[in-house]
This record gives C-alpha cells, sequence and structure tokens, in this order.
C-alpha cells in the first residue's frame, strides 16, 4: 500500500460492520451524534443534505464551553462506498481541505480508507499537529464503538495510533518485556516486573510508581498471542502480593478487563495498532457506567503511552 502524498493525510481504519451500516451512521444525523468529534464534543446540526452540492452544517460543542461551527459540502457521493467533500469550511470562511473516504466491504467487515488533501505539505503538517493536539483521530474510534454498540450492544473501549516502524518492531514492543515496560506505564511512572512471560497461558505481575505517592499492582493473563498480528489478555488491578484489588484511583472500577491488540500493516514500514477494551466477567451497573465514563481518560492514558512508543521506536 503506498504512502499518501507529501499534500496527503491518510487514515485507514477496519470496522467489524458492513458497508450499509457505517454508511448509515455516518450520514443520518441521529446516529452521527453519538460519534462524530473528539471525545467530549457533543454536535448540534442545523441543516444535512448528503448530496452533490449538498451540505452539512453543524457546530460542534467542547467539554470546555467553545462552539466550532462547520460547514461540508459534499462534492460525489455513491451510497455505501465513497463521499468525497470539503471539510473545515464555516458559511463565513473556506475548506481547509477535501477529504475523499471510500468503503470496502470483505466477509461482513469494512475498510475504511480516507484521504484528506490540502494546498500544500506544510498545511498537511500543521493540520496533522493539530488533529493530534485535539484528539481528533478519537473521531474514528468512537465510530467502531458506536458500530457495535448499533449491532450487539456492547460497550467498548477502542484506540488506534498509526507507527513509522515494521509490524515485527511493534510486535515486539508488545511483546518483550524490556521494551513493554518501558512505553506502557503512563507519563510519570515507571514499570518493574514480579513476573514478566509474556506468553500464551502465562500471567505477568508488575508495578508502576511515579517514585513517590502513587503505585498501582496488576495482573496480564495472556489469552492468545498470535506473531505478528494479534494478543489477547486480562487485566486486573491487585494489592502488592498479587490479590484481586481495586484500583485506588475508583473504587468503581470493574474487576476485570479483556484487551484486544491488533496489528496491521499500513503502507510501507507502517503498522495500525488497534487496541479495544471491554469489559470481563460480571460487573455492576455502576462499574459498566463507571467505565463507559472513563473513555476520555483512557484516551489520554494511552495517547501518552503511545508517545512514549513513538519516541521508542525512532
Amino acid at each position: 500500500m503506498a504512502k499518501a502524498q507529501p499534500h496527503e493525510l491518510r487514515l485507514i481504519r477496519v470496522y467489524d460492520a458492513p458497508a450499509k451500516l457505517i454508511w448509515t451512521v455516518w450520514t443520518e444525523d441521529k446516529h452521527v451524534i453519538h460519534w462524530w468529534g473528539p471525545r467530549g464534543f457533543t454536535l448540534t446540526t442545523k441543516s444535512k443534505d448528503v448530496c452533490p452540492g449538498g451540505k452539512w452544517i453543524y457546530t460542534m460543542h467542547a467539554p470546555d464551553g467553545v462552539d466550532y461551527p462547520n460547514m461540508t459540502t459534499y462534492h460525489e457521493v455513491i451510497p455505501y462506498k465513497k463521499l468525497v467533500y470539503d471539510h473545515g469550511a464555516t458559511e463565513t470562511t473556506p475548506p481547509l481541505f477535501r477529504v475523499t473516504v471510500t468503503f470496502e466491504e470483505h466477509q461482513g467487515k469494512t475498510v475504511m480508507d480516507m484521504i484528506m488533501a490540502f494546498e500544500s505539505p506544510q498545511a498537511a503538517q500543521e493540520i496533522k499537529k493539530f488533529i493530534k493536539q485535539a484528539g481528533g483521530d478519537a473521531t474514528w474510534d468512537r465510530l467502531a464503538e458506536y458500530l457495535e454498540r448499533e449491532k450487539s450492544g456492547k460497550d467498548y473501549f477502542v484506540i488506534n495510533r498509526t507507527f513509522e516502524a515494521p509490524v515485527t518492531k511493534i510486535f515486539e514492543m508488545w511483546t518483550n518485556p524490556k521494551y513493554f515496560s518501558q512505553w506502557l506505564p503512563p507519563v510519570d511512572f515507571t514499570m518493574e516486573y514480579f513476573q514478566s512471560e509474556i506468553m500464551t497461558g502465562k500471567t505477568t505481575f508488575y508495578k508502576m510508581t511515579n517514585g513517590s505517592t502513587v503505585d498501582h499492582f496488576g495482573k496480564m493473563n495472556y489469552q492468545e498471542i498470535s506473531p505478528i498480528h494479534r494478543l489477547v489478555y486480562t487485566q486486573c488491578f491487585t494489592d502488592e502480593i498479587g490479590n484481586l484489588s481495586k484500583p485506588p484511583f475508583e473504587k468503581n472500577w470493574p474487576d476485570k478487563i479483556l484487551a484486544t491488540v491488533t496489528l496491521a500493516e499500513e503502507g510501507v514500514d507502517e503498522t495500525r495498532v488497534t487496541v479495544v477494551w471491554e469489559i470481563q466477567g460480571e460487573a455492576s451497573d455502576l462499574e459498566r457506567k463507571t467505565f463507559h465514563e472513563a473513555k476520555s481518560g483512557m484516551t489520554m492514558g494511552w495517547s501518552g503511552s503511545f508517545n512514549k512508543l513513538d519516541e521508542l521506536i525512532k
């Protein structure tokens, strides 16, 4: 798969849903309001006309109360297959870039391939930095979560990141304790292993600490490690001797989380990492509510870890 041109940004996601469902939640406002925009943002639509020449006029409301007016103009609309539109305009200002997004279904899953074209490479890089700082890529993670709720009623947390490294290297970063412990902990935390075999059927036991006031203990039980594309494990918080416990920062956190990590080649020496979290086993309504409402914090935590991974692989 070729890289984007210098004046372009490319984003690819694979959704476990048919193209028709994805098209519906993209184009109908009753669905879009539940997932469009960074985490914590809400949406108000003034009008939406998905047809060539049609416009979607809406306002995004940030958690801090700031409103961001937007106007999308559609140029090409091929149901279930393709959209071409201008993005980032308002009713009084021009668009920032043109988007071409295609949907290609294979055996019930759909590849969303998006190209964002700018006037110059400099403009593309400026927007790339802005999207990262604003958490804009979480839009497509929220879409994955919403699609799953529509399909199965399950409440997932999803986060993706593309790294400029071959999949073999990224797989090693997840399966070699030496590297995993360097990038996984939150910013300003370190990780120490007491048991460190990252293998199918094995359990790791570790401590994360900020070196002064906070110590977190936890275990990961590896259910599946399929080189070089997939890891499945459960994780839980424990006390200092390894007994199941609640984390000190949230007494209503679920006891166990099931994590599914998928690594996929994307472009030349690029790897897309997809992390899916869901509650494992029994959980109270309050614990499920706590998990759902913590997704912005989870995004921040994973983003900080992924930033450390970015630095580690350079």
